[in-house]
């Protein structure tokens, strides 16, 4: 069982935005399957590569739409997506050192940032980008 379906509450309103965060609830449930199998350590390193190359993209997706529409509060989410891929970093650096609690960090950071990213700051481009025919 996922440990977070993608639902209605998640959406922004925007398919293709949609349709990337929703691979980002596939990582966080691909890791957390591990944990409960006792392989997260097996699985960390590449679901890390996974979230950080996805994550670039998707953010860059996100602002360059932003940038085209003159969305008004693009300046403060491209400062909120630079934060986000910080924390990326920071776990790819500590999954260098063998950090024994990664898994359980990186989890935590996960669930927390599509509970929290998703839909309150991402969700307040959702009418813009709608209003400017995005989907």
């Amino acid at each position: 069982m996922a440990f977070m379906t993608w639902d209605n509450r998640y959406s922004v309103g925007v398919a293709t935005m949609d349709e990337q965060h929703n691979v980002l609830f596939g990582v966080l449930n691909d890791l957390y399957d591990a944990m409960k199998k006792g392989q997260a350590q097996n699985v960390t390193g590449p679901l890390l590569k996974k979230l950080a190359d996805y994550t670039r993209r998707h953010f860059a997706a996100e602002e360059a739409v932003m940038m085209s529409t003159g969305y008004p509060g693009l300046a403060a989410h491209r400062a909120k997506h630079r934060d986000l891929m910080q924390q990326v970093d920071a776990f790819a650096a500590r999954f260098e050192r063998n950090d024994v609690m990664l898994g359980v960090d990186l989890f935590n950071f996960l669930r927390d940032w599509l509970s929290t990213h998703i839909q309150k700051e991402d969700k307040e481009y959702g009418p813009w980008f709608t209003k400017n025919k995005i989907h």
